[in-house]
């Protein structure tokens, strides 16, 4: 049975309600896309509130955020008794070794696959034989004295877990974890490798509270509501630093908070005893234990390069920080405006609503004329980051297509395989939500037009971090589509040519 967390004002917290106004303020200037924010102190949630069309219930791609869940897993069976941190993965895994493994391979520990130190260069890519290509990577370096973020090794822990269980990473956590803690497993959805183990990696969907849950579990000292989860050895271990990380700074220059240290699939940052889970483009879950205080963001803090964004936002949060109150300020005078004004706020928090233009000459002469396909590709979920994580094959292009306008509507068709596959986008300035096949699945769509013969559809996927736009261009006879995504890891727009049959 979930038990919902007692909400309060931030000044019966010993925050007071404009300091949160104001790191509102910092995320709504534009160099991040805000999705979902919740603060947590004492145990009390004294602020929350998700840009529409977020909301508080939508699963959010966690990306690397993700290995925290995965460490928890192992953390769980470690406190079973199922394994000790010092095992050797050679004896756990016998039969997927190499035939002569190296001296190194056979230094390799469970601890040390947790903290990064896999002594790898190296990460395979997803295939069936995934666990024996890991295995087989070369193990240049002494086990635990170097870093490498490795997130094979990070998936490679839950299949430690099945191994010596039989149970992939969902099935282990429901009733150990997810049951306990108040996290609705059936709205969780994981990205799996080709032999079915969940990408833990990077492959979980959850939502804003989840993390929060998850995280508190550790500021908790890995007991919830009087029952011990995980051991409390095991959690001073993986909240405190066990690899030095500092040669992320070749890696990955402008995002110094990975600099600092690194525990058991949980960074270290420079306020002093602070600490959190992170996936890429700012998926946040932030410990202060000083202040027992927990701060859990969702976002799409993409910027130009893959740390400066992300980096920004943990900046503004220690600004954030810093500006409160001593830690010993355990509760402020009640400010009832403040704090209505700040409730308010956060309940009406939206991201821009789409634009609208929904009239063009051209748009009577395409309506119902269908596309074939001349040059390039184009899908309608094209999820490139769900096929890098699991090593899914690209899904069947499109041979042709047809974009249908109705009152404030309008349908793209595809033709892929001899099946027809639409999406309806809205034209009044709202969106339509739209279920696409695989995983993520929701999209919400709308379109416009750009110019006379540029038409414009935005999907905005809203259990991932990016939004997709398809940006048709008509000449005579002939169309180019052009479709990019806003986030960090999407690479060159991709263009398909079309000829009017």
């Amino acid at each position: 049975m979930r038990k919902e967390f007692p909400r309060t004002t931030p000044e019966a917290v010993g925050i007071p309600s404009a300091s949160i106004e104001w790191l509102l303020d910092r995320l709504e200037e534009g160099w991040t896309e805000p999705h979902g924010l919740m603060i947590m102190r004492h145990g009390k949630v004294c602020a929350e509130g998700w840009w529409a069309p977020y909301a508080t219930g939508i699963r959010h791609g966690l990306q690397s955020h993700t290995k925290t869940y995965a460490a928890t897993a192992v953390g769980i069976a470690y406190t079973e008794g199922l394994l000790k941190l010092t095992d050797r993965i050679v004896d756990i895994f016998p039969d997927e070794i190499p035939e002569n493994p190296s001296e190194n391979l056979k230094k390799l520990t469970v601890r040390d696959v947790l903290c990064m130190g896999c002594g790898m260069d190296t990460m395979p890519r997803p295939s069936k034989d995934w666990i024996r290509e890991f295995l087989a990577t070369p193990v240049n370096h002494v086990p635990g004295t170097t870093f490498m973020y490795n997130s094979t090794g990070s998936t490679f822990l839950g299949a430690i877990v099945r191994k010596l269980t039989g149970l992939g990473l969902h099935d282990y956590l429901k009733p150990r974890l997810f049951d306990k803690i108040g996290i609705d497993a059936e709205n969780l959805r994981w990205i799996t490798m080709p032999d079915g183990m969940e990408v833990g990696g990077g492959g979980l969907f959850a939502t804003t509270e989840d993390n929060l849950r998850l995280m508190k579990l550790y500021a908790d000292g890995g007991v919830w509501e009087g029952e011990r989860i995980l051991a409390e050895d095991y959690v001073k271990l993986a909240t405190s630093k066990q690899n030095d990380s500092a040669t992320e700074r070749a890696v990955n220059p402008p995002a110094e908070d990975n600099f600092v240290g690194y525990g058991f699939q949980i960074w270290m940052c420079r306020p002093k005893g602070v600490y959190r889970a992170d996936g890429a483009m700012g998926q946040f879950t932030i410990v202060f234990p000083e202040r027992d205080m927990l701060l859990a963001i969702t976002e799409n803090a993409s910027g130009s390069t893959g740390g400066a964004m992300p980096q920004k936002a943990l900046d503004t949060i220690w600004k954030w920080m810093d500006a409160l109150p001593g830690p010993e300020t355990e509760i402020l005078p009640e400010d009832p405006e403040a704090s209505a004004h700040l409730a308010r706020r956060m309940q009406m928090l939206a991201l821009p609503a789409p634009r609208r233009s929904p009239e063009s000459p051209l748009q009577e002469k395409i309506n119902g004329s269908t596309y074939a396909v001349t040059d390039g590709y184009f899908a309608l979920a094209d999820a490139g980051m769900v096929r890098f994580m699991s090593g899914e094959d690209r899904p069947g292009g499109a041979k042709a297509l047809s974009l249908t306008f109705a009152e404030n509507a309008c349908t793209l068709t595809c033709l892929v395989d001899g099946k027809p596959q639409s999406l309806t986008a809205a034209m009044d300035g709202t969106r339509l939500r739209n279920e696409l096949p695989g995983m993520p699945s929701i999209a919400l769509c709308s379109g416009c037009w750009e110019a006379d013969n540029v038409f414009q559809l935005r999907l905005r996927m809203v259990e991932t971090c990016n939004e997709t736009s398809i940006t048709f261009t008509f000449s005579g006879d002939q169309a180019q589509v052009e479709t990019c995504s806003n986030h960090v890891f999407a690479g060159k727009a991709q263009v398909t040519h079309l000829t009017r049959i």
